[in-house]
C-alpha cells in the first residue's frame, strides 16, 4: 500500500478550489471599511459645511488684518491688544458708513414723500405725452388705492412668518459673532497658531508651509488694502463730480461709489453707478445724464490708469483670470466665494510664481521653408522606391 504524502515529506499541498482565499476576506473588510469612512467623512462635511466657511471666512479676515497688527506688534505692542485696535477702527468704519447712508435713505424718503403729489403730475404728465393717453389723477390713485391693497397682502403673510424672520436673523448674527470670534484668535495667535500646525510637519515641509503662509498673509492683506485706496480715490473724485452737479446728499453717494464698486465683485461697479443716478434722476434728467457720462469715464480711468498701479505689486493678475476666478468661487461657495476667490488665486499664483521656474522665450531661428515638390516629382520618387530590390 502506497504511503499517504504528507506535509512533512516535503510535498507541496495544493489549496482546495473549492475554499476562498484567505486575503478574500481581508480585502473585502477593507473595502466596506473604506466605503464606510467615505460615507461617514461626506456626512459630516454636510453637517459641518457652515463651520467650515465660518472658519474659512474668518481665516481670510485674519489674514487681512495680520499685517496691521504686525505693524503696531513691531511698535511694542502686544498682540491681543493690537488685534483690539484695529477691530475698533474697523468697527468706527463700518458704523461710521452705515450712519451716512441710512442719513442718505432717511433724507431721500422724506423728499419722495414730501413731493409725491408733483411726482404723480410729472409721471401723468409724460405718460400722456409719450403715448398719447387721457390719464388724470384720479386714476393714479385708483391704481395706488389696488397696489396698497396687494402690498397689505404681502405685509399680511409676511408678519405671520416673523417668528421665521427672527430665527434667521438670530442665526445670523451669531454668525457674524463667531466670524469675529475667530478672526480675533486667529490674528492675535497668529505666530502660535503657525507653530502649532509646522509643529505636526516633518522639518522639511515646514519651510513650504511657513512660505505659503506669508504669501497668503501678503497676498490678502495686499488685496484688502489696494481696494481700500481704491475706494478712497474713487469716492473724492464722485464726490467733486456730484458737488459740481449739485447731486444732493453728494458725500453720502459717493462714499457709496466708493465702497461698493471696490469691496463687491462683478456686479459691484453697477450697483455702485445705480443708485447717484437714480437720486440725481429725481432731480433732473440731464443732470443723471452727466453723472451716468462721468462714472462711465472714470471706471475706465481706473481700470486702465489707477488699479495697475495701485495693484501692481499686490495683486498681478490678469482681469480675465480674476473674472474667472470670481465666478468659479461662486459656483463653489455662493457669494462667500465670490468674495475670496480674488485673494486665494493670488495667493496661489504667488505661490506657484515662488516655486515654479520660468525660462526667458527666445524668437525662433528664422528656418527658409522647404521647396513645394510636385506631384509628378513624389510619385516618381515612389516609383523608384518600388522597383529597387
Amino acid at each position: 500500500m502506497a504511503a499517504e504524502q504528507t506535509p512533512e515529506s516535503g510535498d507541496t499541498v495544493k489549496p482546495d478550489p473549492a475554499e476562498p482565499p484567505p486575503w478574500l476576506l481581508r480585502a473585502f473588510l477593507l473595502g466596506a471599511a473604506t466605503i464606510a469612512g467615505l460615507i461617514a467623512g461626506f456626512w459630516a462635511l454636510q453637517k459641518l459645511q457652515g463651520l467650515l466657511t465660518l472658519l474659512l471666512v474668518s481665516l481670510f479676515l485674519a489674514f487681512a488684518i495680520e499685517p496691521a497688527v504686525n505693524w503696531l506688534a513691531a511698535r511694542g505692542f502686544r498682540r491681543g491688544p493690537a488685534t483690539g485696535l484695529v477691530f475698533l477702527a474697523l468697527l468706527a468704519i463700518v458704523i461710521g458708513f452705515g450712519w451716512t447712508l441710512g442719513a442718505l435713505l432717511v433724507a431721500q424718503a422724506t423728499t419722495l414723500v414730501q413731493n409725491a403729489p408733483d411726482y404723480a403730475d410729472q409721471v401723468v404728465d409724460w405718460v400722456n405725452r409719450t403715448f398719447h393717453q387721457n390719464l388724470s389723477g384720479t386714476d393714479i390713485q385708483k391704481y395706488a388705492t389696488e397696489w396698497s391693497s396687494t402690498a397689505e397682502g404681502y405685509l399680511v403673510g409676511l408678519a405671520g412668518n416673523v417668528w421665521g424672520i427672527g430665527a434667521t436673523a438670530v442665526g445670523v448674527l451669531f454668525q457674524g459673532l463667531g466670524i469675529l470670534l475667530f478672526t480675533f484668535y486667529f490674528a492675535a495667535d497668529g505666530p502660535r497658531f503657525r507653530h502649532a500646525v509646522c509643529s505636526l510637519l516633518p522639518p522639511a515641509k515646514q519651510a513650504h508651509v511657513l512660505r505659503a503662509w506669508d504669501i497668503a498673509v501678503e497676498k490678502t492683506g495686499g488685496y484688502i488694502y489696494s481696494r481700500g485706496l481704491l475706494a478712497l480715490a474713487s469716492t473724492l473724485a464722485h464726490y467733486v463730480a456730484m458737488r459740481v452737479l449739485d447731486v444732493p446728499s453728494a458725500f453720502a453717494l459717493a462714499l457709496w461709489v466708493g465702497v461698493v464698486s471696490q469691496f463687491v465683485p462683478t456686479v459691484g461697479t453697477y450697483l455702485a453707478g445705480a443708485l447717484p443716478v437714480i437720486v440725481a434722476l429725481v432731480y433732473g434728467p440731464g443732470t443723471a445724464l452727466w453723472l451716468l457720462g462721468f462714472i462711465v469715464l472714470y471706471q475706465q480711468f481706473e481700470n486702465y490708469v489707477l488699479q495697475p498701479r495701485i495693484t501692481a505689486t499686490t495683486l498681478d493678475m490678469h482681469p480675465a483670470v480674476a473674472f474667472g476666478a470670481v465666478l468659479a468661487g461662486a459656483a463653489l461657495l455662493g457669494p462667500t466665494g465670490a468674495l475670496l476667490a480674488i485673494p486665494v488665486t493670488a495667493t496661489v499664483q504667488g505661490f506657484a510664481g515662488a516655486y515654479i521656474r520660468r525660462y526667458e522665450v527666445r524668437p525662433e531661428a528664422a528656418v527658409a521653408p522647404a521647396p513645394a515638390r510636385t506631384l509628378r516629382t513624389r510619385l516618381t520618387e515612389l516609383l523608384r522606391r518600388d522597383r529597387q530590390p
